[in-house]
């Protein structure tokens, strides 16, 4: 959870161009950062895939206002709302993209390609149909922070009773690291998010960081069973919890556009 998955970019610097707060220019180039080159495939009126700035153009003019994130795994389909195929293939991914206005969603197809040394990420956005419906498990922004407030507390409280190192020095040196790289011009979030999402998206990774730290620093000092399962009883509901942030961050611009909507009844 450390990276920034693609279809947080893509949804934050599409919010951004379909509201007219960024050039398409500035928005595709967000979006394909480090990767070669991203292309959209299956889009409505197109016999081959197209680039990012005439499929957001073309998925506008369909009715798309919006788009939200969804970061299922098994058992977990967050942010999905289906068809069955739909969520399928967005399982597999890992991640989609669904259009709020108009019923479809794109799930990202990655390929590497060149010498070793000098790969780089080529990806085609497969354009579905979907159900537009309210998506599962997302919370409200306020709840995601409280609940991820609390699940930092209680995971590094456990993580430090049994000497992980995801709960220590490493782990403050792996996360004034990230600060390091982040404050060096990465935008967490695009133009046209509120403030709170922005904090509760950076409060999500660096819960993410801590969780990737526990897990890849073997067992630490949980040497007997059941310290290894207190240990990963720890980390399972902290990393739901921060993937649920992390999606509730990434889809605030439609809460704050829903509740705009419901005050002006």
């Amino acid at each position: 959870m450390l990276s920034e998955p693609r279809s947080g970019r893509l949804a934050a610097w599409g919010n951004a161009l379909l509201a007219g707060l960024v050039a398409p220019d500035d928005a595709v180039l967000a979006v394909v950062g480090e990767d070669a080159v991203h292309r959209v495939a299956g889009l409505p009126g197109e016999s081959g895939p197209v680039g990012l700035t005439l499929a957001l153009g073309r998925l506008r003019a369909l009715g798309a206002g919006a788009l939200r994130v969804a970061l299922p795994v098994p058992g977990h389909p967050l942010g999905l709302s289906g068809p069955p195929e739909f969520n399928a293939r967005a399982l597999e991914a890992g991640e989609a993209v669904v259009c709020h206005g108009v019923a479809l969603g794109l799930v990202p197809e990655v390929h590497e390609a060149g010498p070793a040394g000098d790969v780089h990420a080529e990806v085609v956005w497969h354009v579905l149909p979907a159900r537009e419906a309210p998506p599962a498990d997302v919370p409200s922004l306020g709840e995601a922070e409280r609940e991820l407030a609390e699940a930092l507390r209680e995971a590094t409280e456990v993580l430090s009773r049994l000497d992980v190192a995801g709960s220590g020095p490493v782990a403050e040196a792996a996360l004034d690291a990230y600060r390091a790289r982040a404050e060096r011009g990465r935008e967490v979030l695009a133009p046209g998010y509120p403030p709170r999402a922005v904090r509760v998206l950076e409060l999500a990774q660096r819960v993410g960081l801590l969780v990737s730290l526990a897990y890849g620093n073997g067992h630490g000092g949980a040497v007997s069973a059941s310290e290894m399962a207190a240990r990963g009883a720890a980390l399972r509901p902290v990393e739901r919890t921060a993937r649920r942030a992390q999606v509730a961050a990434y889809n605030s611009v439609i809460e704050e556009r829903e509740k705009r909507e419901r005050g002006t009844r």
